[in-house]
């Protein structure tokens, strides 16, 4: 009995010393965890026309004017294909990231780009491709299907993780950029030239806002 009373105060007094162990690890966590939000802003973004009138389907994207940018592994996307139409008609990845295409008509679609920055094609399919495509540097991919025309999709690829894109109100927001100084940068698909992308400095920090406006072709 004894013994067994021996081993049993070993083994609470082992689990004890490994739980505040644990505890303390947990605690460096979220100490860590607190302190990167802490250091985090995010960034209202208005983008108009040369008219005043809000941009919906504008990216806006934040770049570190160090050009430092963080490891991070790039977050994947879904083109879909419903109703042939590609939607969204605009997206925005990071350079790196892997897009999916799901084609969820009853019918086969052929998808293919010949921009620059990535030339594909996905042969005539339904349902979903067996590999993502992989667009690793940046600029501006424009898709269509060679069966249907009025199929059209614009991916912008951009090299930093930072990015949103504009709602109905022209307004985005770009989340957790962490304290530093940055060029803010928008672009739209009807940019009277592709290469003139409005753009202004701000440094990150609590309630920061912008206003960029775009020079965009009539319709």
């Amino acid at each position: 009995m004894r013994a067994f009373r021996a081993r049993t105060a070993f083994f609470e007094r082992t689990h004890m010393r490994f739980s505040t162990r644990i505890l303390a690890a947990l605690w460096c966590c979220a100490l860590g965890l607190a302190a990167t939000r802490a250091n985090a802003a995010s960034v209202r973004v208005q983008v108009v026309d040369q008219t005043g009138a809000a941009v919906t389907d504008a990216v806006v994207y934040a770049t570190p004017v160090s050009g430092k940018l963080p490891p991070t592994k790039p977050a994947g996307a879904i083109i879909d294909q419903v109703k042939r139409h590609f939607v969204p008609l605009v997206s925005v990845v990071q350079a790196g990231a892997s897009v999916t295409f799901p084609n969820k008509d009853n019918i086969e679609h052929d998808v293919y780009s010949f921009s620059p920055a990535k030339r594909f094609e996905l042969n005539l399919y339904h349902g979903i491709p067996a590999s993502p495509v992989v667009f690793d540097k940046a600029g501006l991919v424009v898709m269509g299907c060679n069966i249907h025309d009025q199929m059209l999709a614009y991916l912008l690829i951009v090299d930093t993780p930072w990015f949103a894109k504009t709602d109905a109100s022209g307004q985005a927001t770009i989340d957790n950029l962490p304290t530093d100084a940055y060029r803010l940068t928008a672009w739209h698909y009807r940019l009277n030239d592709p290469n003139a992308q409005p753009s202004t400095k701000i440094s990150a920090g609590p309630d920061n806002a912008a206003k960029l406006t775009l020079q965009l072709k009539s319709e």
